[in-house]
């Protein structure tokens, strides 16, 4: 297993062990022990699986409360996915980090609660799997506006995103409730 910071050191680009042969390809999608050793030291309570179509746009969602750490791995397809810093004291505050993810690479993207969260579908479609270290909580939830000028996030958008009503009504940075640290 590789892993490599991104710009925001907090989350991380890992290139899991993947053995291929003639049969066809093994991985471990999670060791708890391999990656507590790697510094990824979590428990998850809840795996989540998006089966979406190409154009979809998911998020950016965040728990204010039972925050959430997330392991994204996609099984199928291609994707951008996008975290951004909400934790107000933290010195990348505001700030993106996007990277594709595929099937055919098996990268998962480790991204600590405090951040929110989405991605778009790049292929015809896709299917996301992300381990959370919390539950869902529906009340806790919000949404950040995906087309917020000041995220300064380059979506690799053919024309207009498909997007749920929930994340239509995502409101700006500038507005939106935030993690504060004590």
């Amino acid at each position: 297993m590789n892993i490599t910071p991104t710009k925001i050191p907090d989350i991380l680009l890992i290139a899991p062990d993947v053995f291929g042969d003639a049969r066809g390809r093994f991985q471990e999608i999670w060791n708890h022990q391999r990656y507590s050793e790697a510094g990824i030291d979590q428990n998850f309570v809840q795996d989540n699986l998006s089966s979406s179509v190409k154009g979809t746009l998911r998020g950016l969602h965040y728990q204010l409360e039972q925050t959430q750490g997330k392991l994204i791995q996609v099984l199928q397809g291609e994707i951008f996915d996008v975290a951004v810093d909400l934790r107000r004291n933290s010195q990348t505050f505001g700030q993106a980090v996007s990277v594709k993810l595929d099937a055919e690479t098996s990268k998962q993207l480790w991204i600590p609660p405090g951040f929110a969260h989405g991605f778009l579908v790049l292929s015809e479609t896709a299917d996301v799997l992300y381990k959370c270290t919390d539950f869902y909580r529906p009340e806790a939830e919000r949404t950040l506006l995906w087309s917020d000028p000041a995220l300064q996030i380059d979506w690799p958008l053919e024309g207009e995103p498909i997007l749920s009503s929930k994340d239509q009504r995502g409101v700006p940075l500038s507005v939106a409730e935030v993690f504060e640290d004590d």
